[in-house]
């Protein structure tokens, strides 16, 4: 799923639709086996599913903890990406992974944000032109036991404040 796609389909379909089929369809998702099986209107809320399969599975028989980790990784960067605009540059900046247990079944994860936590972002990168935030996701299995958590840093700036820093390390250089 690329930018450019994504902005061109707007045009067809809602930001919803194409963010759940974009990276169903896209290859470096797919890999993943991951599928996000619901998508709110307004993208605050995702869910994803990841099946144990001849794919994903280790040589122990459960699931490969590196693609839990992929299935989670692009999701809440590309929803901020989506749910702030243009006027914001949005790149994931690290990831603390903890596994808890093994997976052997089908787990699920779910990436929320709320209009709070939107606001406090919109306010917080006004006020200080750059940001970090912390998000944190349990993949859980079918009876809700917790099998990983992954608690995600998340850069968020002002893209005129962006190209600005970028422009002031190159000449650093």
């Amino acid at each position: 799923m690329s930018k450019s796609g994504t902005t061109f389909l707007k045009r067809f379909f809602k930001v919803s639709t194409i963010y759940k089929y974009g990276f169903t369809w896209s290859p470096m998702y797919r890999r993943t086996t991951a599928k996000l099986i619901e998508v709110s209107d307004d993208l605050y809320y995702v869910k994803i599913r990841l099946k144990l399969n001849w794919k994903n599975r280790n040589y122990a028989g459960s699931m490969f903890g590196g693609s839990m980790l992929a299935a989670t990784d692009p999701i809440y960067m590309i929803q901020l990406i989506q749910i702030l605009g243009d006027d914001y540059v949005v790149w994931d900046k690290s990831v603390e992974a903890r596994y808890k247990r093994p997976a052997k079944s089908t787990v699920y994860g779910e990436f929320i944000f709320t209009s709070e936590e939107i606001c406090h972002i919109k306010k917080s990168v006004f006020e200080n032109k750059q940001t970090d935030i912390l998000k944190s996701l349990n993949l859980v299995d079918e009876k809700q036991n917790i099998i990983a958590t992954f608690n995600k840093t998340v850069y968020i700036a002002d893209k005129s404040f962006y190209k600005e820093k970028l422009k002031a390390r190159k000449t650093n250089t």
